[in-house]
């Protein structure tokens, strides 16, 4: 029943793939490099269909604590911070390594849950991952637990990558685990334990079905599982999580290996859309010429040139409402400049922007891509109201 709609989810233009600690290091605290290598072959053939794969991947600390002969099961903080910091080195170098072997570049991005949240940080870390897959660079992240705290860190990496997929507008997540998907109840405990390859909806009959994790090696269980769906599917990315046990685990579950399918809510796109819309308070306001009015009713980025005044106090990747010479609201957007900065740039042609702010930032002063019209997401053209 899923064999198309996982052809599809494997074909598109942007995955992430979360590894769990336990596919990645054996009880031991050694690396998998045979089932890595494997995991590489698949990553290649994504990159030659033509996707951009990012990579989420745990077992930092696992990697970490055989190095500094941490062998208790509970660690303080402090130590799990220091085997992370350790692990972390061995944990990229494998990475380069099995992924230039199969002719792939490789980059190393560690986010805190701020890096999230904070506007201005989500911008810079989002521009950042756009950069590296447009150079064709498969980007490795994983949680900065050197500096995260106990108070404010992801907890396990599951949720990491369904923010990342939101961040990125990925159109699908894998989720690779030790489990080949959910089942009505834990199958390690219950013989009536039924699969199902299919979820339309996360609610709490599916969310009482969760257990926890039993490796000993990674943190996160069937909850959190559950969780970093929810977050996909509500945000428009397509979920599928299956055992990554196997080698060439990609490959397994493109020719029929057993998962759960998580089904969109929506659209990436619209998702984005409806949340810049009906989420995000403008923090001010930018006032555009006739032709930046049509040039944004054309679906085109707002350049400096269309920019005739520049209102309220804001920063680079807050809210600003854009209005045309009549005071009208057009469009609402997510802003690349600071409000200071967008003043001294208004009007400007973009090759001008370098010589006028003494570095040079991105050419769009809102890009297509983080803005929306009004009357996308209301017909009748008029705005929506703001607190």
């Amino acid at each position: 029943m899923n064999r198309e709609a996982v052809t599809r989810a494997l074909a598109a233009r942007r995955i992430v793939v979360k590894v769990g600690s336990a596919l990645l290091v054996d009880g031991e605290g050694c690396l998998r490099r045979h089932w890595l290598e494997g995991l590489a072959r698949d990553l290649r053939e994504l990159v030659d269909g033509g996707a951009r794969p990012v990579i989420v991947s745990s077992g930092a600390v696992a990697l970490g604590r055989r190095a500094l002969g941490l062998d208790r099961r509970m660690l303080r903080l402090d130590e799990k911070q220091a085997a992370a910091a350790v692990g972390q080195i061995h944990l990229a170098h494998a990475w380069r390594e099995v992924l230039a072997r199969v002719g792939l570049e490789t980059a190393q991005i560690l986010i805190t849950l701020d890096d999230t949240e904070a506007r201005r940080r989500y911008v810079n870390a989002r521009n950042t991952f756009e950069t590296l897959l447009r150079l064709g660079v498969v980007p490795v992240v994983n949680e900065n637990d050197t500096v995260a705290t106990a108070e404010i860190r992801f907890g396990d990496n599951d949720r990491l990558s369904a923010r990342v997929a939101v961040m990125l507008e990925a159109e699908t997540l894998v989720l690779l685990s030790d489990v080949d998907g959910l089942y009505s109840a834990d199958p390690a405990r219950s013989p009536r334990a039924v699969h199902l390859p299919r979820v339309a909806r996360i609610d709490p009959e599916i969310e009482a079905m969760a257990g926890d994790s039993r490796t000993g090696v990674g943190t996160g269980g069937m909850k959190s599982k559950l969780a970093a769906a929810r977050i996909a599917t509500e945000a428009g990315t397509t979920v599928l999580l299956a055992a990554g046990t196997v080698n060439r685990p990609l490959r397994a579950l493109r020719e029929g290996a057993r998962h759960t399918l998580f089904l969109a809510r929506t659209t990436p796109r619209r998702a984005r859309k409806r949340w810049i819309a009906a989420s995000l308070a403008p923090a001010g306001r930018i006032r555009v010429d006739d032709g930046a009015v049509a040039a944004l009713r054309a679906g085109k980025s707002l350049l400096p040139a269309g920019v005739r005044a520049v209102e309220g106090r804001f920063e680079k990747g807050d809210a600003v409402l854009v209005v045309d010479g009549e005071g009208r609201a057009v469009a609402k957007g997510i802003v690349s400049y600071d409000a200071d900065d967008a003043r001294r740039i208004a009007g400007r042609r973009t090759d001008e922007i370098e010589a006028v702010l003494g570095w040079r930032g991105r050419d769009e002063l809102v890009h297509r891509d983080d803005l929306v019209l009004l009357d996308e997401t209301h017909p009748n053209g008029r705005a929506p109201s703001h607190p």
